[in-house]
């Protein structure tokens, strides 16, 4: 019997191919996890780039009232964002879980606004303790104005004198916040911030 060259041939043929394809995906597949990377590596660079800038201030009112500016200042590439939450942090770094058997409940304890102003509860959708308002998007170079208040001392303090000490322990003390930003396509940004609460009364000119 003769040699079957043209099996062999297109046997040969075939394992080439195969070979062909093969390197074509596996070259394909290297392309796609480069490229991959390189838009986690620019996605990355873009979010630090990005970062939220904001300028927070506080104005007082009348009475025990107050008012919180929140400006997004930048940067100008920013152009927006989707969700802007805004949360009242302790301000302070005391420690105050309860350790007293009788003494307030861990939900009482982190139901209490531990700091000299918050939330006016259901003014710009504010929760019942204060602590968060309902999110708003903003554009850069925009403001939002959120009501405050000053809080009142936890309800298991004793004596006539509560309010006056609890008024005392928050003296000079700022009012902590954290910012989680968001916006469409991108990990979110938590910033965070201390804004001066100034002690005295706006003045009013006629």
């Amino acid at each position: 019997m003769g040699t079957p060259w043209a099996a062999i041939v297109g046997g040969t043929t075939a394992v080439f191919s195969a070979i062909a394809t093969g390197g074509a995906w596996l070259t394909a597949r290297r392309a796609n996890a480069t490229a991959d990377a390189v838009a986690r590596i620019e996605r990355g660079r873009w979010h630090a780039e990005n970062l939220p800038q904001f300028r927070v201030t506080i104005e007082r009112g009348d009475g025990d009232r107050a008012t919180l500016s929140v400006h997004l200042a930048g940067p100008l590439p920013l152009c927006h964002l989707d969700e802007i939450r805004v949360e009242v942090e302790q301000s302070d770094d005391m420690d105050y879980t309860p350790r007293l058997a009788g003494g307030p409940t861990p939900e009482q304890v982190a139901a209490q606004v531990w700091g000299p102003l918050r939330f006016v509860p259901g003014s710009d959708g504010a929760d019942r303790n204060g602590q968060t308002v309902a999110p708003f998007r903003l554009e850069v170079g925009k403001g939002r104005p959120l009501a405050l208040e000053r809080t009142r001392s936890p309800l298991w303090w004793e004596g006539n004198d509560r309010e006056a000490r609890w008024r005392d322990k928050w003296l000079n003390k700022p009012m902590r916040l954290v910012l989680t930003c968001r916006r469409d396509g991108f990990e979110p940004w938590t910033v965070p911030c201390e804004v001066e609460v100034p002690q005295a009364p706006r003045v009013r000119t006629m």
